[in-house]
């Protein structure tokens, strides 16, 4: 799979993704990751990206011309290819889509910038996405943690069967958190880890499990069960 970012900031990128899992699926070449700076396709001797509002108020908007210039650069036009906008006023992010994403061949992140984008620009993107109610000064951060959440699942990045079982994964038609965890030692503190997770009944264990995901879902998160319900 390729992911291409749009930024105006490449350099913020390399720490990340020098690390870790992700270090490792770009060797075993599972995942290629560009960067791409924006202000290449930038107007004029300056590079000009972004100008004033129409209409006033306060900030800079980026330019459609400029943004639709830096798509075209990156665009391969094979099949199974998405541009997805980094926005506030985007569909909130989730494990759903982090799967989606991780089926294509080509995934285009802009990261968006300023008071926002020119309106004219998502003609031409396939979605856009917010990674919650809240603002950050650019789309950066959020394309990391996006970029990291596909990678993990893509074929041979984890051991088999590591994204089937965790928090958000689907378990007998319902969306929950994960199960507790434990390891040694069996008692700390007086605390114990629970008899049903030493005996061995891995049928027994299976139903402890989801149990408890659907206690911690019901006492952490009760909207996932309505919306999986409702």
């Amino acid at each position: 799979m390729k992911i291409t970012i749009l930024t105006l900031f490449p350099e913020m990128f390399k720490g990340p993704f020098e690390q870790s899992i992700i270090k490792n699926a770009i060797d075993k070449k599972l995942v290629e990751i560009t960067y791409v700076n924006i202000r290449d396709s930038g107007i004029g001797k300056h590079k000009i990206i972004d100008d004033t509002e129409y209409g006033g108020g306060i900030g800079m908007v980026m330019k459609v011309d400029v943004l639709h210039n830096a798509i075209e650069s990156v665009r391969t036009g094979e099949n199974n290819e998405e541009v997805v906008l980094l926005s506030a006023t985007g569909e909130t992010y989730n494990q759903k889509i982090a799967k989606s994403f991780s089926k294509l061949n080509h995934l285009i992140l802009i990261c968006g910038h300023y008071e926002g984008v020119d309106e004219r620009i998502k003609k031409y993107i396939n979605m856009e996405v917010s990674i919650g109610d809240f603002v950050l000064t650019g789309g950066e951060i959020p394309v990391m943690l996006i970029t990291d959440s596909v990678s993990r699942l893509i074929t041979g990045v984890l051991p088999k069967g590591a994204t089937e079982d965790e928090s958000f994964s689907e378990i007998n038609n319902k969306i929950l958190l994960e199960y507790p965890h434990y390891t040694k030692p069996r008692i700390f503190k007086n605390k114990h880890v629970p008899d049903i997770l030493l005996s061995g009944n891995h049928p027994e264990i299976k139903k402890w499990r989801e149990k408890k995901a659907i206690e911690v879902t019901n006492s952490l998160r009760p909207d996932l069960l309505k919306k999986r319900n409702g």
